[in-house]
């Protein structure tokens, strides 16, 4: 085998520059993959652990998947009818019995409930207006369903019942009127009700659709703001296991009826927005990396070419096919080895680089410069593919070199 490696590596040498170039290639796609799976990765695993932080993992909503049938409908069903001026059947939102279904989900163990109605508010605080959402809690049950009260930048869940139409604004909403603690502002629903509120505390979670356009006050005083008394519009929940949510949520539509969403349901956009860059990212790499092997396969070919009477002249001396396919395998092998320890180097330097920008991003979630996954699987995972691609496209040259017979190729030099 040390002689196999030594021919293998002579002849790497003798086109230093062609060799060069095709650990340059290795190098790079694995350098920018390292680097871009970082960023990437980083990112997604942030933005996930911040939802499950900071949202419920189910939400049971006061809607249902399919629009009810209306009575008109209901009557003349499957048939050619013209139905004209009918008038809706109007259903009064919220659920039904939301205390008897939050006490039953609750008997099942290992997930906590937790009532809320929201509702459309604009919050005017002297000539301006901001609108958003305004969610009615039980600061008792919401402790135990999010993290409202670690995310707090000022006050505490308790300032709600302390200070009559307590309100804790989104620290991005608070931005935008111009106030902080203490100071009151004005809350006009869609009812025509307007009640004056107090800031009582400010939450910054990190999400930017919460910070920026959600206030919290108690569940009675929303209710009294959106004129829907004893009305509750959602039943949160948080599991002691999380990868149980889409699951459960399943099960609790189907008994109940009403649309129950895990987190996954509820932020599928952008968990399939991600998808989509992984397989941008897997695909520019993956091509880097081809051209890379073609590099290889275009040295090996020319190595082959040239050296066809050596080929020969090692067959005369003993060596077998599998000898022969085994040097330009360990050729391509070195390639890619060489090109991997190097883009592990190169990926390296880009992490390390993307980690020392700072600056701010406002986008799903506010972060502060680059959130790098620095996970050691990503080396790995492009080593492998590396070594993969170097390895088949130094074995087509290989098989064909192999392939040589020794008597034709003295005859034509002859």
């Amino acid at each position: 085998m040390r002689v196999l490696v030594g021919i293998a590596l002579a002849h790497l040498l003798n086109r230093k520059r062609q060799s060069a170039v095709s650990v340059g290639g290795v190098a790079l796609g694995v350098g920018f993959f390292i680097g871009m799976a970082a960023m990437m990765s980083g990112f997604q695993s942030y933005f996930i652990a911040k939802v499950i932080d900071v949202s419920p993992h189910i939400t049971m909503k006061d809607e249902y998947r399919s629009a009810p049938l209306q009575p008109a409908a209901l009557v003349y069903r499957g048939g050619a009818v013209s139905l004209q001026g009918q008038r809706p059947l109007d259903e009064l939102r919220g659920i039904r019995e939301a205390r008897a279904t939050m006490a039953e989900i609750e008997r099942v163990g290992g997930v906590a409930v937790a009532p809320t109605l929201r509702g459309p508010i604009i919050l005017r605080y002297g000539s301006k207006d901001v609108s958003g959402t305004i969610v009615g809690i039980e600061p008792e049950r919401e402790r135990r369903v999010t993290n409202l009260e670690r995310d707090l930048e000022a006050g505490r869940l308790e300032g709600l019942y302390a200070t009559a139409n307590g309100v804790i604004l989104g620290a991005g909403m608070a931005e935008k009127l111009g106030i902080g603690m203490g100071d009151t502002v004005s809350a006009i629903s869609p009812a025509g009700v307007v009640m004056s509120m107090k800031v009582t505390g400010i939450v910054r979670t990190g999400i930017t659709t919460i910070d920026n356009f959600e206030g919290y006050a108690l569940l009675k005083k929303v209710q009294i703001l959106q004129n829907r008394a004893n009305i509750v519009n959602q039943i949160r929940m948080r599991l002691t296991d999380v990868t149980l949510a889409g699951e459960t949520a399943r099960r609790l539509e189907e008994r109940y009826g009403y649309r129950t969403e895990s987190w996954e349901e509820a932020n599928k956009n952008v968990l399939g927005i991600f998808v989509i860059q992984n397989a941008i990212m897997y695909t520019s790499v993956g091509a880097i990396l081809v051209v890379a092997g073609f590099g290889i396969f275009n040295i090996l070919s020319t190595v082959i070419f040239e050296k066809t009477r050596d080929i020969a002249i090692l067959r005369s001396l003993g060596f077998t096919e599998g000898d022969i396919r085994t040097i330009f395998v360990l050729e391509g092998l070195a390639v890619g080895l060489g090109g991997t320890l190097l883009g592990w180097a190169l990926g390296f330097g880009i992490t390390e680089f993307l980690g020392s920008l700072k600056f701010s991003v406002e986008g799903f979630v506010k972060t502060e410069g680059f959130v790098l996954d620095r996970s050691f699987r990503h080396y790995w995972m492009v080593a492998l593919f590396a070594l993969a691609v170097s390895v088949f496209a130094a074995f087509l040259p290989a098989r064909r070199a192999a392939r040589v017979r020794p008597v034709d190729i003295i005859r034509s030099a002859a």
